[in-house]
């Protein structure tokens, strides 16, 4: 299955939540994302994680390979009041300065990514004690929920999809970090709702890896009028409280 998320730019800026306050507050209780800190957020795509520790004074630099997902990320930048500088690149293979930055971010993304290269070139680019984050917010498919219902959906239209029945924990991203010779390694995660209108989770849906980033644009339209009956059917209270877990691992680089 080929995924391109430059294919549903505009849905993925205007739909996919962003992450919860208290993840960056329990970051920041480790020394991560602080004022003048500079921070590389690779695979940033509309920079919702990036753009976050900007908000908090930390000198931000997205590196994504899609111009437009970047373009995105620009426009939501300027309707937040915060600056970030953008370069174009693949998190393998950034083309950036060795020991230039205090943390590497990495938001929703690690699972495409070479992780054994990714983090060797995140070790190359911090400084010594640098912070490697890789962070998510996954939606739960719990029994009878609209994620259930939701996910089912998405394989009737995208048998090839492989995104369905996560759990939000993500151990196996433990290897590659240890591999790299990150230290002090730490764990932590919680649950919080996102908050969705039924038109936000259609768009929330449409800007997924089973969808728009994969289906022709006319698949994706006929997926969109039966989730759109779907919603009124069962599910018909406004807004959906859809669950969700945050979960985030911390490794050192040596000193």
């Amino acid at each position: 299955m080929t995924i391109d998320f430059g294919r549903t730019a505009g849905d993925y800026g205007r739909y996919r939540a962003g992450y919860p306050p208290e993840i960056f507050d329990r970051l920041g209780a480790l020394g991560i994302g602080r004022p003048g800190q500079r921070v590389l957020d690779i695979g940033t795509g509309t920079g919702f994680f990036g753009r976050g520790l900007a908000l908090r004074g930390a000198e931000v630099t997205g590196l994504d390979p899609s111009e437009a997902l970047i373009g995105e990320a620009r426009r939501l930048d300027r309707e937040a009041g915060v600056v970030v500088s953008y370069v174009a690149g693949k998190a393998e293979d950034t083309g950036l300065a060795t020991g230039s930055f205090d943390v590497v971010s990495a938001a929703q993304c690690w699972h495409w990514f070479d992780a054994a290269r990714a983090a060797a070139e995140a070790r190359r680019l911090l400084v010594p004690g640098g912070w490697l984050v890789i962070a998510h917010y996954d939606w739960l498919p719990l029994a009878g929920n609209v994620v259930e219902a939701t996910e089912r959906l998405i394989l009737q239209h995208n048998p090839a999809w492989r995104g369905a029945g996560g759990t939000g924990m993500h151990p196996e991203h433990l290897g590659a970090v240890a591999g790299a010779g990150f230290e002090e390694m730490k764990i932590f995660f919680f649950e919080e709702p996102a908050i969705y209108s039924h038109e936000a989770w259609r768009g929330r849906i449409r800007a997924s890896a089973g969808v728009g980033a994969s289906l022709s644009p006319e698949k994706v339209a006929a997926f969109d009028v039966e989730l759109a009956a779907l919603l009124r059917e069962r599910f018909p209270e406004e807004p959906l409280a859809v669950p969700h877990r945050a979960w985030a691992l911390i490794g050192r680089a040596p000193v």
